[in-house]
């Protein structure tokens, strides 16, 4: 029997992939969230279903209110929501402030910061007590980006992601007592595909000597830390946000 649904935003790959598949195996019915790469989707749902687990893809983009329903809608169709893993996120090409367009930190800022709140706030109106909803969990996307800053390479991602630090503290506040908790997980340097999208692909080689533990992360463990969170054995832990960084 599920133990709920659970919607995983940027589900097709690196953490949101392992999140989804993590989650399945925990139980939950997952709604695979991507953007554009329908294949790598449909990938993790047949890792799901093959697995016995029940997952569908959902294609959204978060930034866009229309899209952001439209998931959750099909989240409905699944059962009743237990959890949102507001994982989704861009990174632009390594830069400097004063090199910045309008564009791109718009871009930004729509899809990390905005794209989260929308997925929060119709999560919110599903699980809330005072929605007549059963409780639930929600666990926010960081990253150390936001107390590193990323000078000289991704300062508006850093700032996106303080973005989430300060929305977690809040809403975990706001929610507390109706039955939702709100935290965050902050990873550090993982070895996934968005610093090759950043075009930097060798970022995690190149930075690893700065990290206590002397290797980047794997998005498993990452997902990890947003499962301990999601279950029974973090019940009086909200607002709050774990740092998975190696020490950095």
């Amino acid at each position: 029997m599920s133990k709920g649904v659970v919607i995983v935003t940027g589900a097709g790959r690196g953490i949101g992939r392992s999140c989804a598949i993590m989650a399945a195996a925990r139980g939950h019915a997952v709604v695979v969230n991507y953007a554009s790469n329908a294949a790598a989707a449909d990938e993790v749902v047949a890792a799901i279903t093959g697995a016995g687990g029940q997952a569908v893809a959902v294609k959204g983009d978060v930034a866009v209110e229309q899209d952001v329903l439209a998931i959750f809608a099909a989240a409905d169709k699944l059962g009743t929501l237990a959890g949102l893993i507001n994982n989704a996120g861009v990174v632009d090409q390594k830069s400097r402030v004063d090199q910045f367009s309008a564009a791109r930190l718009t871009r930004m800022m729509a899809i990390n910061v905005v794209g989260s709140i929308l997925c929060a706030r119709e999560a919110v109106r599903r699980m809330s007590t005072a929605h007549g909803g059963k409780g639930g969990t929600i666990v926010n996307m960081g990253s150390v980006a936001s107390v590193l800053g990323s000078p000289n390479e991704f300062v508006d991602y850093a700032a996106s992601k303080g973005a989430i630090d300060s929305f977690t503290i809040g809403l975990a506040k706001e929610v507390a007592a109706e039955g939702i908790r709100v935290n965050a997980v902050r990873p550090g340097l993982i070895d996934t595909e968005i610093h090759a999208s950043a075009g930097v692909p060798d970022r995690v080689e190149r930075f690893r000597d700065l990290i206590p533990m002397k290797r980047g992360g794997s998005a498993d463990e990452v997902a990890a830390a947003v499962l301990w969170l999601m279950s029974d054995e973090a019940s009086y832990t909200t607002g709050t946000t774990i740092t998975v960084s190696g020490g950095r």
